[in-house]
């Protein structure tokens, strides 16, 4: 790594800092995103039973708002049992769309990575050509030898680059794709929440 660097100059140091704030982010993310911590299994049945057996207390709706983002969302509608179904539903799109955008919170900076990580790779293959020409110019009977040692290290550059943006775009597009269902998950318990609540449905 340390010859890599040497041989690619200061252009490498932005890659290196964005494959640094790429794996923390992964990491983070992985940590965070997970099923348990999101979308909790058979927190809404325990809702539904101490709704039924003691009713909403102030008490209640914080415990489940602090439980999870699933709660969170849970709780919005217990603070509205009394009023209208539309009004309830109201309440939970909104503290709904609060918890997605904390979910995809650092998604738009990991995203960021993998589109320019090819970018900079590429500006530093450039650079690396543009300064191996500018030695064969002031250099009489440089050799191909050379040549071809400095093209091959100038797009050093360019294979940091894909290596830092692939897996930053996989990581990326999974992570989309679990928040898409966690919210698939939240919306449909939130629905058996208000219908419950609302008489449409017994369980």
């Amino acid at each position: 790594m340390f010859a890599l660097i040497q041989a690619v100059g200061w252009p490498i140091w932005p890659l290196l800092l964005a494959s640094v704030i790429a794996v923390a982010l992964i990491i983070e993310r992985s940590v965070t995103l997970r099923r348990s911590k999101i979308v909790p299994t058979g927190l809404l049945d325990k809702v539904l039973t101490d709704l039924r057996q003691k009713g909403v207390t102030p008490d209640m709706a914080g415990r489940v708002e602090a439980h999870s983002p699933l709660g969170r969302v849970l709780a919005a509608g217990l603070r509205n049992v009394s009023s209208s179904r539309e009004v309830m539903k109201e309440a939970i799109e909104e503290t709904g769309r609060a918890v997605v955008h904390e979910l995809e919170r650092f998604l738009t900076t990991l995203g960021t990575i993998a589109s320019i990580s090819p970018l900079m790779g590429l500006f530093g293959t450039i650079v690396g050509m543009i300064d191996i020409f500018a030695a064969q110019g002031a250099t009489a009977g440089s050799s191909p030898q050379l040549l071809a040692q400095g093209i091959s290290t100038a797009l050093n550059s360019t294979g940091l680059g894909l290596i830092i943006a692939i897996p930053s775009t996989i990581f990326w597009r999974h992570f989309r794709a679990l928040i898409d269902s966690f919210v698939i998950d939240m919306e449909q318990q939130a629905i058996k929440l208000v219908e419950v609540v609302h008489g449409e449905r017994r369980s």
